[in-house]
């Protein structure tokens, strides 16, 4: 039978992405941005083309028929290619320039980069405006789904898939109350091991940080967590009066401990420094206005490097290794 092309228009095709990906027609509808009647009607008029129904309901959820199973990867390839090559870039002037992005990025990225980067956008273009999202546990699908436009996270944790640019590279200390006994003097392995600690997990799967995760794969000595906490900011204040220590990223420890009464101490022992990188969709590379978002923060994350003397150290010994950690890194994650 012919396919009847002409009655399937670029924003059909666009609403079935939306229900393929979503499987929910009120999650489609908030994605669209539509009214949930308009896009069911959407799904009225994709049925009768494909004289399928698409999507059926099952219980509490809607499932996909095989015929849309077949038409996922398709519609998909589709979009791709037109977002990528027929799609018209716009001039964009950032002093101008009327946009939302949507950035997903943890509290401690938030609080060492993104902050003075808005400030500077502030300045450059005034009238664009900034979503930061909160990690969830699968960010890479966030990309995939064009719910955020970037995501500023460490290297491991990033797609293959996807273009992306390192900003600036950290490494981590221990923080602790500054009459804290524990934190007199140099940190021996001894007093790490024997402190009670305080750690930050992240999203219902409660996904420890990077340290965390690689202290724990050294089955030499384990750390015992006391307290968990939801954020990255909210560390310092579960150690201050107590005598519990917690290790942090050297960037936002040397911020706390101008403003609260702790004090910080090289690690007993070495963690593998982080990169923080930005990534976007690899349909987005042709998206000036996100290519400037990311040229502003590369520029002010090398400032920021520069005033501290922190230099990412590309093409370094360690890259074969850092490929291995990204491997069980991504692997441990999502088998949670």
């Amino acid at each position: 039978m012919a396919m009847r092309f002409g009655r399937l228009d670029l924003n059909l095709l666009v609403a079935l992405d939306a229900l393929l990906t979503e499987r929910s027609v009120s999650l489609a509808a908030d994605r669209l941005c539509l009214s949930q009647s308009a896009t069911s009607s959407a799904l009225g008029r994709l049925r009768e083309y494909f004289a399928d129904d698409l999507l059926v309901v099952k219980g509490r959820h809607m499932i996909l028929t095989a015929r849309a199973e077949e038409l996922i990867e398709p519609v998909r390839a589709v979009l791709d290619q037109i977002r990528s090559t027929i799609a018209i870039a716009p001039p964009f002037d950032p002093a101008t320039a009327d946009r939302q992005v949507r950035i997903m990025a943890s509290d401690y990225t938030t609080q060492v980069l993104l902050a003075d980067v808005f400030a500077h956008l502030e300045q450059e273009a005034p009238n664009m405006r900034f979503e930061i999202q909160p990690m969830n546990t699968n960010p890479t699908d966030a990309i995939e789904r064009g719910t955020v436009d970037l995501l500023v996270t460490i290297d491991f944790a990033v797609s293959a898939d996807h273009p992306s640019k390192i900003l600036f590279e950290d490494d981590y200390v221990v923080v602790g109350a500054a009459d804290n006994p524990a934190m007199q003097g140099e940190m021996t392995r001894e007093r790490y091991f024997e402190s009670g600690h305080v750690t930050a997990r992240f999203g219902r799967a409660q996904l420890p940080a990077f340290e965390e995760w690689f202290t724990r794969r050294q089955k030499k000595q384990q750390r015992r967590i006391e307290v968990v906490a939801p954020t990255f900011l909210s560390l310092p204040g579960l150690v201050m009066g107590t005598r519990r220590i917690t290790t942090m990223h050297r960037r936002l420890a040397e911020q706390m401990v101008r403003t609260f009464p702790l004090v910080m101490r090289e690690l007993p022992f070495a963690i593998p420094p982080i990169r923080e990188v930005v990534q976007w969709h690899i349909t987005n590379n042709n998206d000036r206005a996100l290519r400037w978002v990311v040229e502003r923060m590369e520029a002010i994350a090398h400032h920021r490097v520069q005033e501290q003397g922190n230099v990412v150290r590309l093409d370094s010994p360690d890259d074969l290794l850092r490929d291995e950690l990204a491997v069980r890194f991504q692997a441990d994650s999502s088998s949670r």
